[in-house]
């Protein structure tokens, strides 16, 4: 992470607003979070305001966002945040912003569902609204939604670790998942559209259900495997099946199987977070970790590690 020099304050919103969109500069403002790319800052009751503060990359995720977003929501069955203005660089801040709308929740790695048909059936819906082809000139995935094997230096340096940092208990197991994805076959269909990070902060829940998706920042078109992994990170125990059983269209057993890749890349990323959140290294988020840790528990569960033949008697 490479925090912006600049300090982001109430007043330096309030001023970025003043110069640009003078119409909401008398809103009340109040920080909301501080997330992994942006700041993001209640802007009155219905808006928010979102500032790049901790990578470099985030500039180009926000503009992005504000290009694709807005004609995909109406589609949605959940809210999301819609773009409504945007702020170009500047001498008080010289990086892009946006003014989104409001989506109200608690982020699930805060708030787990609790209600498992009902989450997986409202998950199943948001990812069956959102996964329709994308247009030809649509964006493509920084390190996602292609093939497995492009990750594969990726997987074995974060299993190596977690391993030697006694993070995982039984690193056969996860690696068993991992290799049985990789070996499904490629996806073979249109690219999709897909969100491209809905780990657990990226998801906001309500009364033990899903109730909002937010940070479409890695929005792009690819294998919907990517985004179907989300179901192992965001779901109660044995509430998979639901979800499958109401996504449409019926994901093939290649693409569960992929997914499920996905899934330990995306649980092995989230227990590094975690784990740097608790010992307070920078960039450390310690409420990602139990729901990863929960997530690769589910997932060895679907597949265990071929066992020795039993010795003759």
């Amino acid at each position: 992470m490479t925090h912006t020099e600049i300090e982001i304050t109430a007043e330096l919103v309030r001023d970025l607003l003043r110069d640009q969109h003078p119409d909401l500069a008398d809103h009340p403002v109040r920080l909301g979070a501080r997330g992994w790319d942006n700041q993001l800052w209640r802007l009155g009751d219905d808006l928010a305001v979102r500032l790049p503060w901790a990578t470099l990359s985030a500039d180009a995720l926000l503009r992005k966002e504000h290009a694709w977003l807005p004609a995909l929501a109406p589609h949605l069955p959940l809210p999301v945040p819609v773009p409504q203005r945007l702020g170009e660089p500047s001498e008080r801040f010289p990086r892009p912003w946006i003014v989104t709308t409001w989506v109200p929740g608690t982020p699930a790695d805060r708030a787990p569902a609790t209600r498992s048909a009902k989450a997986a059936d409202t998950l199943a819906a948001f990812l069956t609204a959102l996964h329709r082809p994308a247009p030809g000139g649509a964006p493509a995935g920084r390190d996602r939604g292609g093939p497995l094997t492009d990750r594969a230096e990726g997987f074995e340096q974060g299993l190596a670790s977690a391993t030697e940092s006694g993070l995982i208990p039984d690193p056969d197991a996860v690696r068993a998942v991992w290799e049985d994805a990789v070996a499904a076959p490629d996806w073979a269909g249109p690219a999709l559209w897909l969100h491209g990070d809905l780990h657990p902060a990226n998801v906001l829940t309500a009364d033990g259900t899903f109730c909002g998706v937010i940070d479409f920042g890695d929005l792009f078109a690819g294998d919907p495997a990517c985004d179907l992994a989300a179901a192992w990170m965001l779901l109660p125990d044995g509430a998979v099946d639901r979800f499958y059983d109401a996504y449409q269209p019926a994901a093939d057993t290649a693409t569960r199987r992929r997914a499920r890749g996905w899934a330990v890349l995306k649980a092995l990323a989230c227990i590094f977070i975690g784990e740097a959140g608790v010992h307070g290294r920078p960039g450390g988020k310690r409420t990602w970790g139990p729901p990863a840790h929960a997530a690769l528990r589910r997932l060895t569960t679907t597949i265990r590690p071929s066992s020795p033949p039993a010795p003759k008697r």
